[in-house]
Parts: C-alpha cells; structure tokens; sequence
C-alpha cells in the first residue's frame, strides 16, 4: 500500500489480459479503505464521502448493477450472512448515491448489492437489528460505472455473464460502441474486452440450452462464438441443443457449461452426408450410431448402427430429436 491510490489501481488491473475474472478477491484490509480509492479513480480528484448505517428497505440497485438478482439466496449468499452473524454486523460498506424525487428509496446502490440482500435476510430472519452500512458518494453515471467494475473485478461470485451483461450495457450507454475507448476508461486490454463482451452476445437460442446462465463463461463462449456465425454450424448446434434440453427434462441430466459447449461444438462435425443422401449421426465418442433419410414420400427412414457404444439413453435421445423434427 505504500503505492497510495495509484498503487491500489494499478493492482487490480494489472495482468488482467491474462488473468480470469475469477482471480482472487482483494483482502479485507484493501478492500476497508476502498472508498475514498475508488472515488478518485473514477472522478480524478478527492471526494469527501460519509459512511452510515441505513435502512436497507430504503435502498435500491442502481439500474446498471453487474448482480443478477435471481441468483440471491440464501445458499449463494450463504458467506456472507455467516460473516455477519460472526461479526454481529456488516463490516465492509457499499457504495450508494443519494435519490432525488423518489418517495420510497433514499439511495440506490453502485455496489453492494449481495451485502444489500444478505441484511436484509438477516431482519427477516430473527435479526431486525441489522442495519446496511453503505459510503456515499456524488458520482456521475459513468463515473459510478468504473467504480462498480473496480470495486467488483476482482470477486469470484460474479460470473463472467453478469459481468458481459453490464460491460455490453456500458458499451452502448456510455462510451458509443467503441471498444477501445471503453478499454482505455477501464485500463484493461482491448482483447480481454472482446473475449467478455462474446459472452453477451451468444445467440438467443444457444443460450437457452445452457441449464444456468452462469454457465456461460469466457472460455465457453470462445469455443461457440465462431460457430454460431456459420448458418450451418449454428443450426446443427441448435439441433444438438434440443436433445440437451429433452435429456435435461426428461431424464434429469444436467450438464456443466464445459460440457454443454463440447456437445454443441461436437455436433458440427458429428454429422455427415453418406452416399445416397443419407446422414450419418455419429455417438459422443465419435463412432457412427444412427443413419436416416427423409423424403416427402416416405417420411423418416432410420436404421440403428450396431457397435457404436452408445448407451440406450443416448440413442433414444436422438432418435426423440428426429422425430421432434
């Protein structure tokens, strides 16, 4: 620390274009005096805050906030209440701005918003007197941006899509579309920027494969995002991926993000054209399981390829696509 506040900053940009978002959270000593830090990192000059103790209730996330807030419970915030009831408060405050003209909240939150839900799951659960310790601050909208992302870059519990989903949000509001100028504000590479805004901008339809949004990482969408711009490749992994949502409801088998991406990704190349127009569909271990032909005349004609190695299950499901189709 001896660095001061440029010290701070550089620290949690550093190495970041080789780095996963999930590196290791800034220690409880950095992280007590981030307040004033942050503030002159995003407004360049000395901002006299104050920190209270606030009713909660009288809260509200900013509307650009990184947290999706369906993915708050007790079993995703379970650290925190802990930490609180351990230290009979919250220690670490959040960050808000003052409302104007909204009769029912006095602040919104910049960040915070998991401290936000866990207090208030403590009064409601046999701890009314938990109050939200929160600094405020008088910052610009873009400005309360970059102090989001540098108060939150560095925390595991936020996952590569809330994190494309606030960046594309940015993009658009504040810097333009313009990736370098938004890479600059933030002191991060420009092709780390990249890698994370393909996470946001998945297709739809593939997204929906995925059992959790939160699924969907960087690496994930690495893997997927040259793909889906192939009318052909798209569509053969949008054909894989209704047989991984009928496996996942009707069988109850669900697949992590990594694997989820292999399937689809392994469905480009699975298929192939046989002599007479027949299509080859081959296992997950590569070897040929199924050959069908259709034809107006003569609908789905399908023949089940023997010593493939696939299990019962993975042959009934494609047999359920095809006839889904």
């Amino acid at each position: 620390m001896s660095k001061g506040n440029r010290g701070f900053g550089s620290s949690l940009t550093e190495g970041l274009e080789d780095a996963e978002l999930d590196s290791s959270a800034p220690s409880e000593s950095i992280m007590a005096s981030r307040s004033q830090t942050l503030a002159r990192l995003a407004s360049g000059k000395v901002v006299t805050d104050r920190t209270e103790w606030v009713d909660p209730a009288r809260c509200r996330p900013w509307r650009l906030h990184n947290r999706d807030l369906d993915h708050l419970d007790e079993e995703t915030c379970r650290d925190l209440i802990d930490a609180f009831l351990s230290a009979k408060k919250q220690r670490i405050p959040a960050i808000v701005r003052k409302l104007h003209n909204d009769p029912d909240h006095d602040y919104e939150i910049i960040a915070g918003v998991r401290r936000w839900w866990t207090v208030q799951w403590l009064r409601a659960h046999h701890h009314p007197e938990y109050e939200y310790l929160v600094t405020i601050q008088h910052v610009s909208d873009e400005e309360a941006f970059r102090v989001s992302d540098i108060e939150n870059r560095s925390r595991k519990d936020i996952s590569d899509w809330e994190r494309a989903n606030e960046y594309m949000r940015a993009l658009d509001e504040f810097y333009d579309g313009s990736q370098s100028e938004m890479a600059e504000h933030l002191k991060i590479s420009r092709s780390w920027l990249s890698r994370l805004l393909d996470v946001a901008r998945l297709p739809a339809d593939l997204i929906d494969v995925f059992a959790d949004t939160h699924d969907i990482t960087v690496r994930v969408a690495r893997d997927l995002k040259p793909l889906s711009g192939d009318p052909r490749a798209l569509g053969l992994m949008l054909e894989e991926g209704r047989s991984i949502r009928t496996e996942r409801d009707g069988l109850g088998l669900r697949l992590s993000g990594p694997e989820v991406a292999k399937r689809l990704v392994g469905a480009t190349v699975a298929k192939t054209r046989a002599a007479g127009g027949e299509v080859v569909v081959a296992a997950k271990n590569g070897k040929p399981m199924l050959r069908y032909t259709r034809s107006p005349r003569n609908g789905l004609s399908l023949r089940i390829l023997p010593k493939s190695g696939a299990g019962l299950d993975e042959v009934l499901a494609e047999i359920r696509k095809l006839l889904a189709d």
